[in-house]
């Protein structure tokens, strides 16, 4: 599985927890950043004729935010200049503030199919908190909209003040909006962000108590029938993100945009994260990375465990093998006895017990050779 992943780096208002390459001043560019982008993606459409991708995800940023028309162009300009599966998962990152009916039904006619809806919680001075431009009456006149569409929400954990039960009811609130997913993240205060603010003056829950909301918010999706198959996300049955299954299971993926990144052939690089540089890197036909670094094969195999961790099923021990012709278990047999209790280690496959996943990061480090 191969994906395509489009960066729109414009929003109305930047929100306090945000670090993403987003520029709120920037969104008079908007066209000639489209124009650009159209280019690149032409570009890289020659280098890559010979690949066929599965899914493709515009993020942002709020991709909602500009006119649907630039959208329309970009996914055109796709479906023109790669080779796309026949039925491809196409996503697009919405903001319940920015949204219309008839962006809606722009998206839809060019085949997005897949909707991802900021949420973040359910309770509207949270958001004024975190400077978001919706309310929670908002998203569910977003979800209305896109009533019968597949639909997935995020919900943040680890805000000020936050209760269980603050985090439950959001989680209600989602799955009032008939939502299939649910990407539930703990906030993570940057340094350079409004909120870090906050971390500084202790105003923010502490390690432990978010992974109590966390492990109390995991059972309550459970309950509700939202099954978890990666450390962030869960959903019904049947619905799972393939984009990002295809980040778990280290497929390749091409970059579009400001400070997007991609990995083909073994290759890891990264876009420049201004608009401004990427522009002109394009217009003067140079490639806008910042970043190139060939990933070697011990580097291969422990991001093949440390994604494969990551999620409910772990790591395939037979495909690992195959794939970088060794034994899983000879060569990591000091990893697995030391944390053997945090794990499920089977003949074919290993993985880490469901309860300590959320804290995965001390098990993995561990297979760092």
């Amino acid at each position: 599985m191969k994906g395509i992943y489009v960066h729109v780096p414009f929003c109305k208002s930047k929100c306090t927890y945000c670090d993403f390459a987003s520029f709120p001043k920037e969104i008079g560019k908007t066209e000639s950043y489209f124009a650009c982008l159209y280019r690149e993606m032409e570009g890289r459409g020659k280098q890559l004729k010979n690949k066929t991708f599965d899914t493709v995800y515009i993020g942002g940023g709020t991709p909602s935010v500009v006119e649907s028309k630039f959208i329309v162009g970009a996914i055109r300009q796709i479906k023109k200049q790669f080779n796309l599966s026949k039925n491809p998962e196409i996503t697009i990152e919405i903001n319940p503030g920015t949204v219309t009916e008839q962006k809606i039904k722009d998206y839809k006619s060019v085949g997005i199919n897949r909707f991802s809806i900021g949420l973040q919680t359910g309770y509207d001075d949270q958001l004024k908190r975190l400077n978001r431009i919706h309310t929670a009456k908002d998203f569910l006149i977003c979800c209305n909209m896109l009533k019968g569409e597949n639909k997935s929400a995020d919900i943040l954990i680890g805000l000020a003040d936050q209760t269980a039960e603050q985090v439950k009811k959001s989680i209600d609130l989602a799955i009032a909006g008939e939502v299939n997913h649910i990407s539930m993240y703990a906030l993570t205060p940057e340094v350079g962000t409004p909120i870090y603010t906050d971390y500084l003056n202790g105003l923010l829950p502490s390690g432990d108590e978010i992974a109590e909301l966390y492990d109390i918010a995991r059972e309550y999706l459970s309950q509700k029938g939202f099954e978890r198959y990666e450390v962030s996300n869960f959903c019904k049955k049947g619905f799972e993100s393939k984009h990002n299954l295809n980040y778990w299971q280290r497929g390749e993926y091409i970059g579009l945009g400001v400070s997007a990144s991609s990995f083909i052939d073994d290759r890891r690089f990264t876009n420049t994260f201004s608009i401004d540089e990427y522009m002109n890197a394009i217009i003067y036909n140079k490639a806008p990375e910042i970043s190139s670094d060939i990933i070697e094969l011990e580097d291969a195999k422990f991001e093949c465990i440390m994604l494969g961790l990551r999620t409910e099923k772990g790591v395939d021990k037979k495909q690992f093998n195959q794939e970088f012709n060794c034994d899983f278990d000879k060569e990591y047999k000091n990893a697995i006895d030391k944390k053997g209790e945090y794990l499920i280690n089977t003949p074919t496959k290993i993985s880490i017990n469901p309860e300590y996943l959320y804290v995965q990061n001390d098990i993995i480090l561990e297979f760092m050779k």
